[in-house]
């Protein structure tokens, strides 16, 4: 796999246009018979519409890119299939919710989701929910998908201005640090609360990182490549 790449910018400009995909087009009787596969194994899958991206540039603290509307099961082909389309990417918003003390909280993904037993921050692949004026609003997304996820709202954080742009082959990771005003445990305590409210949360466990020995094979290279670079020596 392609070493990481982090881009550090400060502003985004991503476009959603009405795109025509020509993986999904092409393969749709495949792309179904797949997604029927995947629904047996995990039924709470859902078919929804979501966002990809294509022709990202950054430049000078910028990121632009174009983003097109898709079905969840033609992502989740291209996905599982070794993104056959080279030219388009999954590129999605993450909230690095950080603790007083300095730990990293990440959830580990629960059995029902696509991506059950992985280790990473609050995030989602966008969707129409995360489409203002024709455009992406990723910082909306990462409110929305913490909230979701986590229990938390604007009110417990301050966000740091600048995004971690984790770039991994067809992944773009964009990395907001939320800054918490309460330890690691008592963050994990209180997202823990939150999830034993609800009948079928996302995530099974809660996760402190203090440094890269807490990293484990279950977290994305886009993730542990995020850590490493925020605990390296300065």
């Amino acid at each position: 796999m392609t070493s990481p790449v982090i881009h550090r910018v400060t502003t985004l400009a991503l476009a959603v246009r009405p795109i025509v995909w020509p993986f999904a087009e092409e393969q749709r009787a495949e792309i179904a018979s797949h997604f029927a596969e995947k629904q047996r194994e995990r039924p709470k899958l859902w078919n929804g519409r979501v966002l990809l991206g294509r022709d990202a540039v950054f430049n000078d603290g910028h990121l632009s890119a174009t983003y097109f509307e898709t079905d969840f099961a033609s992502f989740l082909a291209w996905r599982d299939w070794g993104f056959p389309d080279k030219a388009v990417f999954n590129g999605f918003g993450m909230g690095a919710l950080r603790a007083s003390d300095g730990a990293f909280i990440m959830g580990e993904m629960a059995q029902h989701t696509a991506n059950a037993g992985r280790i990473y921050f609050p995030s989602g692949t966008p969707d129409l929910d995360d489409v203002r004026d024709g455009a992406l609003d990723i910082p909306g997304s990462v409110i929305r998908e913490v909230g979701e996820e986590t229990g938390l709202t604007e009110a417990d954080y301050r966000a740091e201005p600048d995004w971690h742009c984790v770039v991994t082959g067809p992944s773009i990771a964009l990395i907001q640090i939320l800054d918490l005003d309460m330890p690691g445990t008592v963050a994990r305590a209180r997202i823990e609360a939150s999830l034993a409210n609800e009948a079928e949360p996302e995530l099974s466990a809660i996760h402190l990182v203090r440094g890269v020995s807490d990293l484990t094979p279950s977290m994305p290279r886009f993730v542990t490549a995020f850590v490493e670079q925020q605990f390296a020596p300065r």
